[in-house]
């Protein structure tokens, strides 16, 4: 689920939707108008699944789609190979997401284990963990 903005009302630290992934914008550089076109608008943003880093150039006036984001708690149940089941301390729901890399643990502050509260982010029909809480 998306919602439409224009692409001059975005700004640094927002999110976007490029190439159908959910990305922070990181950097952010308007151009004025020249003698035949209109403002421009460059943004340079990071994947929130797969860390890649994206650049979009756009005018000033063009609609671009905003991520809607579901900003949820969760208990981590289970740890497997490639990903972590969390229940939604809300729902009861039991869902799967990816497992976070090293460096993303390193991000997270904490230790990843069954019991471990965790704030989670679900958008565009995936699920990611963004933040540990606590623990048992």
């Amino acid at each position: 689920m998306s919602r439409p903005a224009e692409l001059g009302s975005v700004k640094e630290g927002s999110y976007i939707i490029i190439d159908g992934e959910p990305c922070k914008v990181v950097s952010r550089e308007h151009f004025k108008p020249g003698k035949h076109g209109s403002a421009k608008v460059r943004l340079v943003a990071i994947s929130l699944f797969t860390g890649t880093k994206k650049s979009y150039v756009s005018p000033a006036e063009s609609r671009v789609d905003i991520p809607m984001i579901d900003k949820r708690s969760g208990q981590v149940t289970t740890i497997m190979d490639n990903t972590v089941q969390i229940m939604d301390l809300q729902t009861f729901e039991v869902l799967e997401t990816g497992k976070p890399s090293a460096e993303e643990m390193a991000e997270l502050n904490g230790t990843l284990g069954p019991g471990v509260e965790v704030e989670y982010w679900s958008m565009m029909g995936r699920n990611r963990i963004m933040r540990i809480k606590g623990g048992s």
